[in-house]
């Protein structure tokens, strides 16, 4: 039986607010734990509930060649350094600015996906979509490089580059991970993540940083149950019902969403600069996806509006 539309919508929502809200858990959570100690206990709670959800269901975790392949790049460029380069780099910049950057992903994939899949080039449309992107990025930059720090502006950069390694990743999993369950590789790939951040948390930070709080408790609680097991659940389930062009929509909705709570939780003020190029790469991500989507809403209305199986 396939879910309704309100199913849909409501796991669609669902996605986009917690996505949109886990950078202002990060900020919140970095006023009392240490970034690299702060991501290693998120993760040591997800890998746990993560595992339990493979274990019951029995997903099969496969390790052949193409399987390692993945499971070492996911690792690596999703749940390490990535990672590591958020919480980093969020101590520094407020957290909807953290998202807008971070909205360059989509952009990211699919430079890659041109680059690494011959099946997947780069449309004149999606070109001038990815064009308006970055210059909202460079507008961004040119805003605030004269009225921030060294480490805002090498904050900024964090995030960015964290983009770019987690959408070369995304690359990697659609080329040779199309056999695996999603949550194999999320268990994998966070356990391997763990180990990277404990290490790096326990050499660099000191544990006597660590006030344990009502921040630095739920901050932890709600990234590692919401932010990422239910997100991840919520996002594989609709994978299976709708078109990942509508999935991509997310990312145009999560910036909004962390741009209002940060402002109205944490009070942050972003300058006219960063709301312009915001708009830009908003704007440049509907223009990258505008065929794909105007194809899927054209079948979904030759369909009569029918949900895909």
């Amino acid at each position: 039986m396939n879910p309704g539309k309100i199913s849909l919508t409501i796991g669609f929502a669902l996605v986009s607010l917690i996505w949109g809200s886990t950078w202002l858990a990060i900020k919140i959570g970095l006023e009392s734990v240490p970034p690299f100690i702060g991501a290693a206990a998120r993760f040591t709670i997800a890998v746990l509930l993560i595992a339990v959800i493979v274990k019951t269901r029995g997903i099969r975790v496969p390790f052949d060649g193409d399987a390692q392949k993945v499971y070492l790049s996911s690792s690596l460029l999703t749940f390490s350094i990535p990672y590591a380069l958020i919480y980093w780099g969020q101590q520094y910049i407020p957290s909807g600015l953290s998202s807008i950057l971070f909205a360059t992903y989509p952009f990211l994939v699919a430079i890659f996906s041109h680059l690494r899949l011959p099946k997947e080039p780069l449309s004149g449309l999606k070109l001038f979509g990815i064009t308006l992107g970055f210059v909202g990025v460079i507008l961004i930059f040119s805003g605030d490089i004269s009225v921030t720090t060294q480490r805002a502006f090498l904050g900024m950069l964090a995030i960015l580059a964290s983009a770019a390694t987690q959408a070369f990743n995304l690359v990697t999993v659609k080329k040779y991970g199309r056999h695996i369950h999603p949550l194999a590789i999320n268990v994998v790939g966070m356990s391997f993540g763990l180990l990277f951040l404990s290490t790096l948390g326990l050499s660099t930070e000191k544990v006597s940083a660590v006030v344990v709080d009502e921040k630095a408790i739920g901050s932890v609680l709600y990234l590692a149950v919401f932010g990422t097991v239910v997100t991840f659940t919520t996002f594989f389930w609709l994978v299976k019902h709708v078109e990942a062009v509508f999935l991509s929509l997310t990312a145009f909705v999560t910036p909004v969403v962390a741009v209002f709570l940060g402002g109205i939780v944490l009070g942050e003020q972003l300058g006219p600069h960063t709301f312009a190029g915001a708009g830009l790469v908003l704007t440049g991500i509907l223009v990258t996806n505008g065929d794909d989507i105007s194809r899927y809403f054209a079948k979904k209305n030759r369909h009569g509006g029918a949900d895909r199986c």
